[in-house]
């Protein structure tokens, strides 16, 4: 089960001014299941994205990426699971079009201001026709409180649907922000790491949403791993709106852009957190802190080095402290000129190592104690900067191998 994952509350998700959602069944791997996610967005609102870095990246992805970088102004949005609508070439980016212009049609909107999104199985053909018949029930069901229905309905093997809201005050005007995300494996950021959707009725320049996805992106959605695999598919989207009638936000140094940052940032994080929480046969939420590094990315990278080892994660769900395995990881991350005399190791608020080796106050028998959590945090302290990055991850339980040795079936 997921580890201190409750399912949420629908009536905690705030309905997003310009934002309609509805959900149908396509049947496209499960015959019945609502599968077909339909998003309308209001005239005007400004739409930004990043997207896996996977040199074969699905038809959905290039589609995207194309129309956001033309500057089309975006009205609707379609997501399936079931099918990923990956490795499939050029019938792939066809019918990927094609789904956009049925979408269009009975939108009554343009084709190119429709952006796809599939998840589900690759290297198998999109079965068009099944998502086409769905769009009219999609379109009927089209309302602004559908947030949690969303949410369940883009799901593949999450055990619980992802969704947070939070709102403040920016520019006198009470801001609202909801998102959306699944993802539970295939799980590591090369971007986005998954399919999420976070939309706000705040008024931001067009130039400000492409950096301002970016920048919530590497504090949220790149800071998770559920196994160091990158999808074909992973995209994060963020919807302004422009409707809760603050004046435009221009300015990347102003108050009302940082207090924008941080209340999409707060949900992202939530969001992102989750997807570890619920990382496939996860039974451990594990968060990796490195302090006092030199600069921000060495000391993501010895992170990274650790929350993804397989050695590590599967000593943590048999609460076994072989925890050299983590000095392991520290060693061979990359960072070539790492003083290892100067470096200390907690598990929790136990220190483990220290001046290179096991530290004098340490027993097996409080790391032990710590492991059998079902919330830890591993902190390194490089000890040659001011710098720190903190990544989070799950343990690696037999239920993955099962899982992912089943998923086809």
């Amino acid at each position: 089960m997921p580890v201190n994952l409750p399912p949420h509350d629908p009536a905690s998700l705030y309905s997003v001014a310009g934002v309609r959602l509805g959900i149908a069944s396509a049947g496209i791997k499960l015959p019945g299941r609502r599968d077909i996610t339909l998003i309308q967005l209001a005239a005007g609102s400004k739409v930004a994205g990043v997207f896996t870095q996977t040199r074969f990246c699905a038809a959905p992805v290039t589609l995207c990426r194309e129309r956001l970088s033309a500057g089309h102004g975006i009205r609707a949005l379609i997501i399936n699971t079931g099918n990923a609508n990956a490795g499939t070439g050029e019938e792939g980016l066809n019918r990927a079009r094609k789904t956009c212009e049925e979408v269009a049609r009975v939108m009554g909107v343009k084709a190119e201001s429709v952006l796809p999104f599939s998840t589900g199985v690759i290297l198998e053909v999109l079965p068009i026709d099944k998502i086409i018949s769905a769009l009219p029930d999609a379109k009927t069901g089209l309302a602004p409180d559908h947030w949690s229905e969303a949410a369940h309905a883009i799901m593949t093997t999450d055990i619980v649907a992802k969704a947070a809201s939070a709102q403040a005050k920016i520019g006198g005007r009470t801001v609202t922000v909801t998102g959306m995300a699944k993802g539970s494996g295939m799980i590591h950021p090369n971007m986005a790491t998954m399919l999420g959707y976070v939309a706000t009725d705040a008024a931001v320049s067009q130039t400000l949403m492409n950096q301002l996805v970016k920048e919530v992106a590497d504090v949220s959605f790149n800071c998770v791993t559920v196994d160091g695999d990158t999808s074909t598919n992973d995209s994060f989207i963020l919807i302004a709106t422009g409707q809760a009638g603050n004046d435009e936000i221009t300015d990347v140094r102003s108050p009302d852009y940082l207090a924008l940052k941080s209340v999409i940032s707060d949900v992202s994080i939530r969001l992102a957190q989750a997807m570890a929480r619920d990382g496939e046969g996860a039974t451990k939420f594990i968060t990796v802190q490195v302090e006092r590094g030199l600069n921000h990315a060495e000391c993501k990278q010895i992170a990274y080095a650790i929350a993804r080892s397989p050695l590590i994660k599967t000593a943590f769900f048999a609460s076994d402290p072989n925890l050299g395995r983590i000095l392991a990881a520290i060693g061979y991350a990359g960072v070539t000129d790492l003083d290892v005399d100067r470096i200390q190791v907690y598990l929790g608020d136990v220190l483990v190592a220290e001046k290179g080796g096991r530290a004098a106050s340490y027993t097996e028998l409080r790391g032990a104690a710590v492991m059998k959590e079902a919330e830890i945090t591993i902190r390194v302290v490089l000890n040659r900067g001011e710098e720190s990055a903190t990544v989070w991850t799950c343990d690696f339980s037999y239920d993955y191998v099962r899982i992912n040795a089943e998923y086809r079936t």
